[in-house]
Parts: structure tokens; C-alpha cells; sequence
């Protein structure tokens, strides 16, 4: 099997990994919500109240489970597309401008990945933390920082399959629709 093609499986699986730490993400911030509503509306029975700090972990959470999403999504070409005029383009200028579509994501993502770092070491430099946690402000950035690198490798790759030189992989079609 060519190197080429093991790299295509290895960016999926990790693709993949990403998209379903992001769902454990949301569902430990969801029963998280819960629990906290729950004892709000319970609040003085058995001592019950919300949870402390409950919007500063919802932030964090949604933050990082974004971040997991982001390169699924986009390895599976699931971003929207307006294509009105799209067909009527030669197969040339379409290829040339997913191409570019490609370069200007990642593009895109290393700059907000390395912003990302650059604020994370600020944050971390400057000792800021939440307000009710008192957690420090670069812990979510730090988290964060890892499945935005990764995301990186899944836009490379995906610009490396537009510009032919990697071979190309099959993504989902919207509501399972066959070409």
C-alpha cells in the first residue's frame, strides 16, 4: 500500500479521534448543564445549588469541542458552499480554485492556531484567571492548542489532495446523496 495512501487513513482516524473527543466534550458540558439547573431549581433541599463556575466551563468546553470539530468537518467537506455558477465553470478553474479555497483555510487556521499559542503564553505570563473558578485563563487555550495543531495536518493534507499530490479521499455526500 503506497505511504500516500497510509497518510490519507492516518489524517481520517485522526480527524475522526478529534470529532469524537469534541462529542464527549459536549456531552460532559451538557450533563454538566443539567446538574447545575437541576440544583439551581433545587436550591435549599438538601443543600442542593448549581455548580460553580458552570458558564466558565461551558465556555471552555464549547471552545475545545469546536476546535475538535472544525477538522472533521472540514475533511469531509462538510463547510457550505455556495456553488450557483460552480458547474458552469470549466473543470479547470474549479480546480484551481478549490485549490485556493484549500490554501486560504489553512492559511487561516495556522494563523488563528498560532495566535492561539502566542495569547495562551500571554495569558499564562500574566497570571489572569476566571473570575468564579479562579482558574487560570491559559488553561483553556492550552487545551485547545492541541486539536488546533492537529487541525493543521488535516488542512495541509486536504491542501496537499487539491493541488494532486496526494491522492484523494471520499467524503461524505450531503443527506447520502451518490454521484
Amino acid at each position: 500500500m503506497p505511504f500516500t495512501f497510509i497518510l490519507n487513513r492516518w489524517v481520517d482516524t485522526l480527524a475522526r479521534a478529534l470529532a469524537w473527543a469534541g462529542g464527549g466534550v459536549l456531552l460532559a458540558i451538557t450533563a454538566m448543564s443539567v446538574a447545575s439547573i437541576a440544583g439551581r431549581a433545587l436550591a435549599g433541599v438538601a443543600g442542593l445549588g448549581p455548580v460553580p463556575g458552570d458558564f466558565e466551563l461551558v465556555e471552555a468546553g464549547a471552545a475545545l469541542a469546536v476546535f475538535c470539530f472544525l477538522p472533521w468537518c472540514h475533511w469531509r467537506r462538510g463547510h457550505a458552499v455556495v456553488d450557483v455558477l460552480w458547474r458552469a465553470w470549466p473543470p479547470a478553474l474549479q480546480r484551481g480554485l478549490h485549490a485556493l479555497a484549500q490554501a486560504l483555510m489553512l492559511a487561516v487556521w495556522g494563523l488563528l492556531t498560532w495566535r492561539m499559542g502566542v495569547a495562551m503564553l500571554d495569558y499564562r505570563a500574566n497570571g489572569e484567571t476566571t473570575f468564579i473558578l479562579n482558574w487560570p485563563v491559559w488553561w483553556g487555550y492550552a487545551a485547545c492548542l492541541p486539536p488546533a495543531v492537529a487541525g493543521c495536518l488535516v488542512y495541509a493534507w486536504t491542501l496537499a489532495q487539491a493541488l494532486g499530490w496526494a491522492p484523494p479521499h471520499e467524503p461524505a455526500r450531503p443527506g447520502g446523496a451518490q454521484s
